[in-house]
């Protein structure tokens, strides 16, 4: 566990549209129905998406009698000072205050954050225990990690955001001992019968050798998430007809396994002290 008590996962990418926010609740979601107990954060000051999504689960839950579980959650907002150097401490002053208020409270915290460079992005990924990065199954997508040679599909030269990362992952061993789990999560899988997937799924683990880290399946696109996030529910919640204006399909229960082998591949650490609770909850369920 980290210095604060509970393990801080961040989930971070610079480039939007790949799925950082349905990551981060379906891995809050998850570990609250095993029993943990579980704070988000969204550091993305300008989509906020994380935090409109909790919005909508909180509305649902209150319009219903569902007994749905919810996160403590934070919204972080960026300093909007005419100092750089004065917003990033009083960025970080709020940052750590907000970890460290919630510190003895849960065993999991999910850091969501924006698909840009940042301070606030930044100190996410510096407090992190575990980064996952989800990137969708594309060549495209893969330069947000680094410049790969088009002909032999081996990585040229790590991104901005690959060396902030391990700038990161740096800093948090020399000072502390301990290392960053970097997971790559390969979101929007397609067939990989294809030579295209078969080449995406060989230079992302290129990719990861290089960057030192590892490689996870994520999800496939499906459908379902957009009609989750309005309603604020995740596929690991009660899903009755009368709340998705139509039974669950097959598409519900192949994309909740695909989370459970998600966290499985993650090697999230079982906080010690709430084990028998959770253990509790999952004979229960």
């Amino acid at each position: 566990m980290s210095q604060t008590g509970a393990h801080i996962i961040a989930v971070g990418n610079e480039k939007g549209g790949s799925g950082k926010s349905t990551t981060a609740l379906h891995l809050a979601v998850y570990l609250l129905h095993q029993g943990h107990r579980v704070a988000t954060m969204d550091v993305d000051s300008r989509q906020q998406t994380l935090t409109r999504y909790l919005r909508n689960r909180r509305t649902t839950i209150e319009a219903s009698t569902r007994q749905i579980p919810m996160p403590k959650h934070v919204h972080m907002p960026t300093a909007w000072g005419d100092s750089i150097r004065e917003n990033q401490v009083v960025e970080r002053d709020m940052f750590t205050k907000a970890i460290a208020g919630l510190r003895d409270e849960v065993d999991y915290f999910v850091i969501d954050t924006p698909g840009f460079d940042g301070n606030l992005a930044r100190l996410a990924h510096g407090f992190a225990d575990t980064i996952v990065t989800p990137v969708n199954d594309s060549m495209i997508d893969l330069d947000v990690l680094a410049r790969v040679d088009p002909v032999t599909g081996e990585p040229i030269e790590t991104s901005p955001y690959s060396r902030n990362v391990q700038k990161a992952r740096a800093e948090r061993l020399a000072a502390t001992g301990a290392g960053i789990d970097w997971v790559l999560v390969r979101n929007r899988i397609s067939n990989l019968g294809s030579r295209n997937a078969s080449q995406v799924q060989t230079t992302i683990e290129r990719v990861a050798a290089k960057l030192g880290c590892r490689v996870a399946d994520g999800i496939a696109e499906r459908v379902i998430f957009r009609s989750l996030f309005p309603i604020g529910m995740t596929v690991f919640d009660p899903l009755e007809a009368d709340l998705l204006g139509g039974a669950p399909s097959m598409s519900h229960v192949n994309a909740r396994q695909e989370y459970r082998s998600l966290v499985a591949a993650l090697r999230l650490p079982a906080p010690a002290r709430h084990d028998s609770q959770a253990e509790m909850v999952r004979r229960s369920a």
